[in-house]
């Protein structure tokens, strides 16, 4: 599993949890850890660290460069541009 993956894994896990996308910039997600996971930052506890807060402000500054999956992706999950 990469990145692009594991962040959008994570913005769909905080809308599920909160019910909105407003996630505070400093906002660091926890997600299960999974066999194969390579190239992700692991907590203590085993879970895969995501800083979304960080990785969504970043997706606003280069939303133009989405590929359009990943915009309607974000869309869908009512993603404030």
């Amino acid at each position: 599993m990469h990145a692009p993956f594991l962040n959008l894994e994570a913005v769909r896990q905080f809308h599920a949890r909160e019910g909105h996308m407003q996630v505070p910039r400093k906002h660091i997600e926890h997600l299960e850890a999974e066999t194969g996971l390579s190239g992700c930052q692991d907590g203590a506890d085993g879970a895969v660290v995501v800083k979304l807060g960080t990785w969504l402000d970043n997706v606003r500054k280069r939303a133009e460069k989405l590929p359009e999956q990943r915009r309607a992706d974000l869309d869908r999950l009512g993603m404030r541009w």
